[in-house]
């Protein structure tokens, strides 16, 4: 890995530090609110999908009226284009939130509708897919994440995954070329949700699988799924302690070098720097 790749790598992190368990909250459920900043590292106040086109202005009310804190905050906006989004963002200019989640983003384009805010761009869609690497090119394009049930919808399917199992190939699909297009430009990439509550064994391999791959987060739509998404991303303690010895091993070296029967060359350092620093260093 060149050294600009690993800049790129290392960026996605700083870009978004808020933890990797992300609670979606109704945006007219102010109620909820301070239960959800309790329970997660990130509430996403959802203004969109969550909210029924009925509620949406005393959604926006309650967004304005009961504030969080703003750097662990997200509200995710109407698409871009909509009415509904410019009257989401009339209501974001009365807030002190500046980290904005835009559903169904499609382009670039749609994203410079957003300037002056970090933008999560939300790739659920065949269009916003294909069109990823060119979203998260975007300078106020913070993260990406990638949506199964409205990706399928979209494609006038009807279920993400077989019989309530794992992702159909086109998932799988949208999955990875999103988060490759985060990790290409140095963007953190969200995965999606888990709409199965109950199954906290599914969870928590979907959840691992996330952190292994690369995913900064996992967006959430229970809070009892919280403690499982962190407890998958916390590092293995023996992992952790196997990553020390190569990094105590590498001090002094230079090129690859043999190590508990393994060749250790600098991408398979990156991994145990990255597993050190999760586990506070």
């Amino acid at each position: 890995m060149s050294a600009a790749a690993g800049e790129a790598v290392d960026a996605a992190d700083a870009a978004f530090d808020l933890g990797p368990a992300i609670l979606f909250c109704p945006a007219d459920r102010p109620e909820r609110y301070g239960k959800a900043a309790e329970r997660a590292d990130a509430v996403i106040i959802d203004l969109e999908d969550a909210v029924a086109a009925a509620d949406k202005p005393a959604a926006r009310r309650a967004l304005v009226g009961n504030p969080l804190d703003p750097r662990r905050t997200i509200v995710r906006v109407n698409p871009a284009g909509t009415a509904d989004f410019a009257e989401d963002l009339a209501a974001l200019a009365e807030t002190a939130y500046t980290t904005v989640m835009l559903a169904k983003t499609e382009s670039a384009r749609d994203t410079r509708a957003l300037p002056g805010r970090r933008v999560l761009a939300l790739c659920e869609t065949a269009a916003g897919v294909l069109n990823a690497a060119g979203i998260a090119a975007e300078p106020n394009v913070v993260g990406l994440m990638w949506g199964a049930e409205d990706l399928v919808a979209s494609l006038g399917g009807t279920s993400s995954r077989h019989d309530g199992a794992g992702y159909r190939d086109v998932a799988l699909h949208a999955r990875s070329a999103v988060l490759l297009a985060a990790g290409a430009f140095g963007k953190a990439a969200i995965d999606s949700v888990y709409i199965d509550i109950r199954d906290h064994e599914g969870l928590a391999a979907e959840s691992r699988d996330a952190a292994a791959s690369g995913f900064a987060a996992k967006a959430s739509i229970h809070p009892a799924q919280m403690p499982v998404i962190r407890a998958a991303y916390a590092p293995d303690p023996g992992r952790v302690a196997e990553a020390r010895e190569i990094l105590a091993a590498a001090a002094g070296r230079h090129g690859v070098f043999a190590f508990g029967g393994r060749m250790i060359d600098e991408p398979l350092l990156r991994h145990a720097r990255r597993l050190v620093a999760r586990a506070g260093g």
